[in-house]
């Protein structure tokens, strides 16, 4: 959904920021910087400024954006933040920031790192690999309670008490290492029509630990009011969700920003009291055949997009 994204945020990044000056920004989950080369090729006046947690990824993308030179500014930082890194780069508000969620393919093709569940590898999944609890350190320290709550709430996994019985029993006697046992225990765990549907029976509980190992919905429940908190009035923020947890948080924040704040009843709305946001799609915006046929990845994708159309008012 790239050029949707791009359409989505070219308003705010064509237009001359208020006061003059360069339009800024932000691409908080760099990778390997295609949305970022995209951006700083079709806004050719932008500043970028790009984040990320995974080292590697900041290395391969500083040679891919290497060509535009002092437009781009990298950052390792988590995209939470936001704000601390715009302070030290003196920068009040930006015009535009795009989030690009979930696990990266550099992650997913990369067997070492673990994120995968079609291929054998060490159970680490953390997308900063010097800092943090691995997934092999989860499955073998936490609380079976933990685990279930883990595999509940953010893998959406029916059969969480079945798989974290079964983990619990094999950690006992040996602890997990790699993802190959993982799958294979989880795919025993399961009754055959649980295993009949939905895919790969491991995908809920990989996705579960990926997000705890890297706190994602904690960082991102952070992240987004504050990156809406950042954006100049006329301002655009894009987010790519890749599953239902993320999509409602970012629901929930663009809506409440959509939202008169004034209580009932009241004949004239104060300023403060009205939507500082203005939503720019119709719900979620879902990739097209021909996107998901070209890039299967691409398939559980959701776009939302919101435009800040008021400042902040300061009360005396």
């Amino acid at each position: 959904m790239l050029r949707r994204c791009l359409d989505l945020l070219a308003p705010a990044l064509e237009a001359d920021p208020p006061g003059g000056g360069q339009p800024v920004v932000v691409d908080c989950t760099l990778g390997l910087g295609g949305h970022s080369e995209a951006l700083l090729s079709r806004f050719p006046a932008v500043r970028l400024i790009g984040l990320d947690r995974d080292k590697e990824a900041l290395r391969l993308s500083a040679e891919r954006l290497a060509p535009y030179g002092e437009r781009a500014t990298l950052v390792h930082a988590v995209y939470d933040d936001l704000p601390e890194v715009l302070d030290r780069l003196g920068i009040r508000e930006v015009q535009g920031v795009l989030f690009d969620l979930g696990v990266s393919s550099m992650q997913l093709d990369e067997a070492d790192r673990g994120f995968a569940y079609a291929q054998d590898a060490p159970l680490d999944m953390r997308m900063d690999q010097s800092a943090g609890m691995s997934a092999a350190e989860v499955l073998n320290t936490y609380p079976p309670g933990e685990l279930v709550r883990i595999l509940r709430a953010y893998g959406e996994e029916k059969q969480a008490r079945r798989i974290v019985e079964a983990v619990v029993r094999e950690r006992q006697k040996e602890p997990f290492t790699h993802s190959a046992r993982l799958v294979e225990v989880i795919r025993e765990a399961l009754p055959q029509a649980a295993k009949r549907t939905g895919g790969n029976p491991a995908k809920r509980t990989f996705q579960a630990l990926r997000i705890e190992v890297n706190g994602e919905l904690a960082v991102l429940e952070r992240a987004v009011p504050a990156a809406v908190a950042r954006l100049a009035v006329g301002g655009r923020i894009a987010v790519l969700s890749y599953h239902s947890l993320e999509d409602r948080l970012v629901k929930q924040v663009f809506a409440a920003g959509a939202t008169a704040t004034a209580p009932p009843g009241l004949p004239v709305v104060p300023e403060r009291y009205q939507p500082r946001l203005k939503l720019l799609t119709r719900g979620a915006e879902l990739p097209t055949e021909e996107e998901v046929a070209e890039n299967r990845r691409a398939a559980p994708a959701r776009l939302r997009g919101a435009q800040r159309i008021r400042a902040e008012v300061v009360e005396d």
